[in-house]
């Protein structure tokens, strides 16, 4: 049998779908949002991380 005839089978299967699609929507509205609002000076510190072999 093919998965597809599995899904057919699975009762609220279109529901699932669509709420994964607006989770997956969400996620990144919010991170475009966040990357917008976010001072600049953070993002650059931020960036730098990678970069800083300085211990703590």
């Amino acid at each position: 049998m093919k998965f597809i005839h599995y899904l057919e089978q699975t009762a609220g299967v279109d529901i699932l779908g669509l709420a994964s699609l607006l989770i997956f929507f969400m996620f990144f509205v919010v991170m475009i949002v966040w990357v917008v609002r976010t001072d600049k000076k953070k993002i650059e510190e931020i960036s730098k991380i990678p970069l800083d072999n300085t211990e703590q």
